[in-house]
């Protein structure tokens, strides 16, 4: 999907402007909370009937009718996870993840990151009466958008390789969080369908490698291609988002002789550099506006309160995070021959950790897997994560602005310690 379908009205000049403001981190957050705050204005005034009535209107083709609400959690996040998926491939190809040495770190706090919350969840609701243990996994996510936004708005000045840990720790979340989809909340699978969706990822593996992919025709052939593959994937009863991821997975991020285009050396990065501003400003803005947006009444809050899945919830993403990724990195550093990154150190980990706690997207993707999109525990849910994901966000920039300072002012290679 070329941009100018997109922004079909700007000029060539305006349109490579706001392509380039859409790929900024700080705009891509902006933009996740306006859709989040959007949601809640539009489902709580005057326009709560239209824009409930909004959410479930069928549109589709053929066979193929998902309510407006569905088509953003499975169409449109598709999109952000195939660009989640371009991510993760350069990083396993060129980026941090390719060199273990460097990348077991951040990989272990990530699954502490996940263990921990999701033992905090099923504590709370093991021992509750009216507990739920579905939704486990609601409160192991993070979202990479959201956490780097806030790192890039408070503490600019932080060390690069403060913000590669946050990322690579992100990036390792999201796999292990499309894992969890892929395995824990897909309905029965349906193989030959599977099967289809699979063999149209190998075909855009092989045709994204193709000389011809810098002409323009060859999207006319990947795009329907990806459609097709993430169309085989719904009707094998696997969430539809884990196709984006798996067309994102193929795609070569190293740089083939003469493959130059546009400075970006890799097709991989040029997908990116193409879709990121489609998902930033339009994908997950639109996720955000109709999974965020659920009516608050003094009965839903009532219930909140007393529901042992929000509590699991919120103290799995404020607590249980910064917990497991401080304590699963320094027992690695601790007993084994691994090491912190050169400047980074235990306060940086302990400040960025906190950011961890942002769960928003795919928080509230699982949540309405868990539970259905329709179930009033749904809403409590999501209500859960943003008030999780605010004072995670707020505890995160509260603790980056008091380590930020003092780590502006020391050498960039000076390693840090399991004492600092």
């Amino acid at each position: 999907m070329p941009l100018r379908t997109v922004f079909q009205a700007l000029t060539p000049g305006g349109e490579r402007n706001l392509a380039d403001t859409l790929r900024g981190e700080r705009t891509g957050g902006i933009l996740l909370l306006a859709g989040a705050v959007i949601g809640l204005i539009l489902a709580n005034g005057p326009t709560s009937e239209w824009f409930e009535e909004l959410k479930y209107t069928y549109l589709g083709v053929g066979e193929l009718q998902l309510t407006v609400e569905h088509w953003a959690a499975d169409g449109l996040l598709a999109i952000f996870f195939f660009v989640v998926g371009l991510e993760l491939t350069r990083e396993i190809q060129v980026g941090e993840l390719r060199r273990m040495r460097t990348a077991i770190v951040p990989m272990v706090g990530a699954v502490g990151g996940m263990a921990v919350p999701a033992l905090i969840y099923v504590a709370i609701n093991a021992s509750a009466g009216n507990g739920d243990l579905s939704g486990w996994a609601i409160p192991t996510a993070t979202d990479i958008a959201f956490a780097i936004a806030v790192l890039g708005l408070v503490a600019p000045n932080l060390p690069l390789s403060v913000r590669a840990f946050l990322l690579t720790l992100a990036v390792v979340d999201d796999l292990l969080a499309i894992i969890v989809i892929a395995v824990f909340y897909s309905d029965g699978v349906t193989f030959t369908w599977l099967a289809l969706s699979i063999l149209g990822v190998a075909l855009f593996a092989v045709l994204v490698r193709t000389p011809a992919m810098k002409s323009r025709w060859l999207s006319v052939v990947l795009i329907p291609l990806a459609f097709a593959s993430w169309f085989a994937m719904y009707e094998a009863g696997v969430h539809a988002t884990i196709a984006g991821v798996l067309l994102g997975l193929v795609v070569p991020a190293r740089a083939s002789k003469g493959d130059t285009d546009d400075g970006h050396d890799s097709v991989a990065e040029r997908l990116e550099h193409r879709w990121r501003p489609i998902s930033a400003g339009v994908a997950v803005p639109i996720f955000a506006l109709f999974t965020a947006g659920v009516t608050i009444e003094g009965g839903l809050i009532a219930d909140a309160v007393s529901d042992p899945v929000v509590w699991g919830v919120m103290l799995g993403l404020v607590l249980g995070k910064p917990i497991g990724i401080t304590m699963a990195t320094w027992l690695l550093v601790r007993f084994s021959h691994a090491s912190l990154a050169d400047g980074v150190k235990w306060r940086d980990i302990g400040a960025v950790s906190f950011l961890a706690g942002i769960g928003f997207t795919v928080s509230l993707l699982i949540g309405s897997l868990a539970f259905g999109e329709e179930s009033e525990r749904t809403n409590e849910v999501v209500l859960a994560v943003l008030v999780a994901s605010l004072v995670a966000a707020i505890l995160g920039a509260i603790a980056l602005r008091v380590t930020g300072a003092k780590d502006a002012t020391q050498p960039s290679g000076q390693a840090a310690t399991p004492s600092e």
